[in-house]
């Protein structure tokens, strides 16, 4: 049985760039998808769940949670920082503790080693 994988992210042109002006949205967006990519090819099941920085972040990943059941959820860098997003990290944290409890949790430490965070975990 194949292992399913839900990604969850700060959708790209949501996120502040100013502490890495080297990045841009599509950037972003093309290293999202580069891993979402290289994971299905390593024989994952992947749905990606991007969210906004306003109040219906919350319900997009509740609503991702509900719809599937997943072996691993791997929550991006962009959710635990900067310190400021503390908040809605620690709420996708908790949602994920509560609807996914069997799931394993992962983090990446950039857009583009989604693939090794998830790896650590399980395997295909």
């Amino acid at each position: 049985m194949t292992k399913r994988v839900l990604a969850i992210g700060i959708e790209p042109g949501s996120a502040d760039y100013s502490a890495f002006p080297q990045l841009t949205p599509e950037l972003v967006r093309g290293y999202i998808e580069a891993q979402l990519l290289r994971l299905r090819d390593l024989g994952f099941e992947v749905t990606s769940c991007l969210i906004d920085l306003e109040a219906t972040a919350e319900a997009g990943v509740a609503a991702a949670l509900r719809e599937e059941s997943f072996d691993c959820i791997v929550i991006g860098a962009g959710l635990r920082e900067p310190k400021e997003r503390l908040l809605l990290f620690e709420k996708v944290l908790n949602l994920v503790h509560r609807l996914a409890p069997d799931a394993a949790i992962c983090f990446n430490t950039t857009p583009a080693d989604t693939a090794e965070a998830v790896q650590r975990w399980i395997e295909p």
